[in-house]
């Protein structure tokens, strides 16, 4: 990798401008020095605009003001604004390890065909303490051509990805028809095309707090259906079946379990994993969650 590559930082923020300098100030704090940050406000009605004026002074901050149209047009909108040939992004409210761009760039050099890099993550509240670590088994993260296992779970630690910018040019930007899961509709497309790294390191900090859009899962799951429907009507020919079975098992799982432990309504969830078991009879997570419901 040359020296002299520019990275581009691109955030999205929507009423976040109680985080978003935290955000700003991790992209410029980075040890690798060559990066471009670009924030899109896309139509944020507090005080955002003063949150970013400090930092416009740096020649390497840029500032773009939209109407509210959600975080996929925001998105690329700072893509299409970006000039480096890798892109990575920052949600306002997260911030990255002063490391992290350090670390993943030069994963690219493994291989022309390299599109995506990713890595761990840690959570913090929001104040910024640590509430705990990613220490998931090395297994669950995939590096190469990773489409199959990727459609049946999104293990992609999405924020935590830098990505080659032809990726973009190749599978196009993000779908701005999905309000939510835009980035697993974007790492399927990818993978269709190009091998994804996982590097074993910690590089982002997720924050929690009650204000953030992920934790609508109806709305989500119903995304992530979508998702998946339109990737198999264009793709389903690079797929064996039996792949696919287990992808709606998997996902009927998790929505029985969101039904049973956040709704409590517990003959939904039931349908929900029989569903899961209609695509897969054998599916061990699925009969575990109906031994598990019936002993409650």
């Amino acid at each position: 990798m040359k020296e002299d590559t520019l990275v581009s930082i691109v955030i999205a923020s929507y009423n976040s401008a109680e985080f978003l300098p935290y955000a700003i100030r991790s992209a410029l704090e980075q040890t690798y020095r060559n990066i471009e940050v670009h924030v899109v406000d896309d139509g944020s009605t507090d005080n955002t605009p003063e949150a970013v004026a400090p930092f416009l002074s740096d020649s390497r901050v840029n500032y773009y003001h939209q109407e509210n149209k959600g975080q996929p047009f925001a998105k690329n909108k700072g893509i299409r604004e970006s000039r480096g040939d890798f892109i990575a992004f920052i949600d306002a409210d997260d911030v990255w390890l002063k490391d992290k761009i350090e670390k993943q760039l030069p994963c690219f050099d493994r291989g022309e065909n390299i599109g995506v890099v990713y890595t761990r993550v840690e959570l913090i509240d929001q104040k910024g303490n640590i509430i705990v670590r990613d220490q998931g088994p090395d297994s669950r993260y995939l590096s190469g051509k990773i489409t199959g296992p990727l459609l049946i779970e999104n293990f992609i630690t999405g924020p935590t990805s830098m990505i080659r910018r032809e990726c973009f040019d190749k599978v196009g930007l993000f779908d701005e028809s999905i309000p939510m899961g835009i980035d697993y509709d974007l790492w399927l497309r990818i993978s269709t095309a190009y091998e994804f790294v996982f590097l074993n390191e910690v590089t982002y900090q997720y924050r929690i707090w009650p204000g953030q859009m992920s934790h609508r899962w109806k709305k989500r799951f119903e995304c992530g259906k979508f998702i998946m429907e339109k990737f198999l009507k264009d793709n389903n020919h690079l797929l064996e079946k039996d792949i696919v079975d287990e992808a709606w098992a998997h996902t009927y799982v998790g929505r029985g379990f969101c039904l049973a432990n956040i709704e409590k309504q517990r003959f939904e969830a039931c349908k929900s994993y029989i569903t899961a078991l209609k695509y897969k009879p054998g599916y061990s997570p699925a009969w575990k969650a109906m031994i598990r419901l019936i002993v409650r």
